[in-house]
């Protein structure tokens, strides 16, 4: 027997190309018209669309980041705590105080605080109204009303607490501790007890035009 003749039957039968398995037919498309893209969310919002901000832009500013370290059986273990200011510019400033084994964490309790604690100050034409002296603790503060384009003439930690309330002619002076945050509460308190002249009269129960006369 030809062995030729008889593998040119298996030849001819792998050459040929298997029948397609009888199942479902094309995909139907979806409901919503989309051939292409999966079908919308069960949110009803879009997949690639960004969620809007809500809410003003705050400035947060980062005061002072200390470790702390405590020793115990096989080692050291640290913590860390932040001082954080923040503030809209636009007369509205407050600070926290956060804790935590990372500083990340830390940062972040602190900024809560702070947007907790958020508070009013008087800001006039980019300016205070008036000369004012604050103390905390051993930290000692003095604020002093400047022209445009004076800018901001004060030591860190008081410049954090000035710009994030819209503060940005200013000559400020810490005359005592360098304590970070004895110095941040002492300008806060500074900015808290300002009063405008209209202020003044109001509680006096008189009228901007009758103080002339």
């Amino acid at each position: 027997m030809n062995t030729e003749e008889t593998k040119a039957p298996e030849a001819e039968a792998a050459t040929t190309p298997a029948a397609a398995p009888q199942g479902r037919g094309p995909r139907a498309p979806r409901r919503d018209g989309n051939r292409n893209g999966r079908g919308p969310r069960r949110d009803g919002g879009r997949r690639n669309e960004t969620p809007a901000e809500e809410g003003p832009q705050l400035m947060e500013k980062v005061v002072y980041v200390n470790r702390c370290a405590k020793v115990v059986k096989g080692g050291r273990r640290f913590s860390f705590s932040a001082l954080i200011v923040v503030g809209d510019q636009k007369g509205k400033v407050g600070y926290g105080f956060g804790k935590a084994n990372e500083v990340s964490d830390a940062i972040r309790k602190g900024t809560d605080a702070a947007k907790r604690a958020m508070k009013s100050v008087v800001v006039v034409n980019d300016t205070i109204p008036h000369e004012t002296y604050s103390e905390f603790g051993g930290a000692k503060i003095v604020l002093k009303p400047a022209a445009s384009g004076t800018g901001l003439v004060a030591s860190a930690k008081v410049r954090s607490v000035l710009e994030a309330a819209g503060v940005n002619n200013i000559i400020a002076k810490s005359l005592g501790s360098s304590n970070a945050a004895n110095v941040v509460k002492a300008t806060m308190q500074a900015m808290l007890s300002m009063r405008t002249a209209d202020q003044i009269l109001s509680a006096r129960g008189k009228k901007k035009k009758d103080a002339a006369i």
